[in-house]
């Protein structure tokens, strides 16, 4: 293909609460096996994508470890592959990642030495399939200095945290306002961009001089009158997890049998990093409903819609429901846990409750195991 992607993994937020504490919002476990960024880095390598950089920054360290080795996704080549970027102090710059455009400017080299034509700019905290060759045919076809790839969303979901756009009849867009306090469209950006790899570099380069570091506002949103930027919009299965409730409804998607035939089933794959454990083990006493339990896993309770990342040990005599619980998660016996994201490697005593009463809870405990 003649693009080069960028992947953005580097930012973090507040609305994760303690769930981005410890991991990036890139490195979020997601559907029982996978991390979030195994998405995006499987829709680069399915639609031939030989060159992809991972911009990280926050709490990187989780994440770099799941990209330690480029052969899950098939990067492993002599010409391309997958780089990682972190932040850098040079004797021109100290700073760390001002914002996604800074982030570019500052591995603005990368992007000089390389001789593809285009660059797939795409965030690391979504969940979808896509083929970027249509994309970047569309981008062609209608001559676009910029294309965004949109999303119509439900007339009831709250888009404030997201771009969002206004098209022409052409699909051009002619409004587009980042986090809006009242929306007037139901139009998002999904956060996939195409360009001209030489004007990314002027447009970024300009930015430099002016100290101006956020991509959407700084070029997207400055340059919309000037620049020919247009929508291309995608029908099939998008989420974004930035949230602690889109995450949790995210993960809760799995559990419908559409959704799992849609991202485990049908070509194309999503790849991930394989780690070693044996296959769930159900104990007398397990009662499993409408759940997904991954590897590793001991089940020894009741468990009725919920998602079991791997290497899980529930108890006897316990009640999971609605629930997440993460990675490495010891759950003693006689505990009630209803509506409740459990963090990864976090212990819960015995005879304990709890429940998201009022929305999701999220749930970190870090007791010791041996005193349980």
């Amino acid at each position: 293909m003649k693009a080069l992607g960028l992947i953005l993994a580097g930012g973090n937020n507040n609305r994760m609460q303690e769930l981005s504490a410890k991991r990036a919002i890139a490195a979020m476990p997601i559907g029982g096996s996978y991390r979030s960024i195994d998405f995006v880095l499987s829709n680069m390598t399915n639609s031939h994508v030989q060159t992809v950089a991972v911009l990280t920054q926050y709490n990187a360290r989780s994440l770099n470890e799941h990209l330690s080795s480029s052969k899950w996704w098939d990067f492993g080549r002599k010409q391309g592959g997958l780089y990682t970027f972190t932040p850098t102090v040079t004797s021109d710059n100290s700073w760390w990642y001002r914002g996604t455009a800074d982030a570019m400017c500052q591995n603005i080299d990368f992007l000089r030495k390389r001789h593809e034509p285009y660059v797939i700019i795409a965030g690391g905290d979504c969940i979808y399939k896509m083929d970027y060759n249509k994309v970047l045919d569309y981008h062609i076809e209608k001559k676009a200095d910029i294309t965004v790839v949109c999303k119509d969303m439900p007339k009831d979901e709250d888009v404030s945290r997201f771009g969002v756009v206004r098209m022409n009849e052409d699909y051009r867009i002619v409004e587009f306002e980042e986090k809006p306090m009242v929306a007037q469209s139901n139009t998002i950006s999904t956060g996939v961009y195409i360009i001209r790899r030489r004007q990314l570099i002027e447009m970024l380069e300009r930015c430099q001089e002016e100290n101006r570091w956020d991509f959407v506002n700084d070029i997207l949103i400055r340059y919309k009158n000037m620049k020919h930027i247009y929508g291309y919009k995608m029908e099939d299965y998008w989420s974004n997890i930035s949230t602690v409730d889109s995450y949790y409804k995210t993960n809760m998607d799995f559990l419908n049998p559409d959704v799992r035939k849609y991202f485990f089933r049908e070509a194309p794959q999503i790849y991930s990093k394989i780690d070693d454990y044996p296959p769930a083990k159900y104990n007398p006493g397990s009662d499993v409903r409408n759940s997904l339990i991954s590897s590793g896993c001991i089940i020894n309770s009741k468990v009725e819609g919920s998602l079991l990342f791997k290497n899980v040990f529930v108890g006897n005599n316990c009640v999971i429901k609605n629930s997440v619980i993460l990675n490495d998660v010891y759950i003693g016996d006689n505990t009630h846990i209803e509506n409740c994201i459990v963090e990864s490697r976090g212990t819960l005593r015995a005879n304990t409750y709890y429940c998201g009463d009022n929305g999701v809870k999220v749930v970190a405990e870090h007791n010791e195991r041996f005193m349980i």
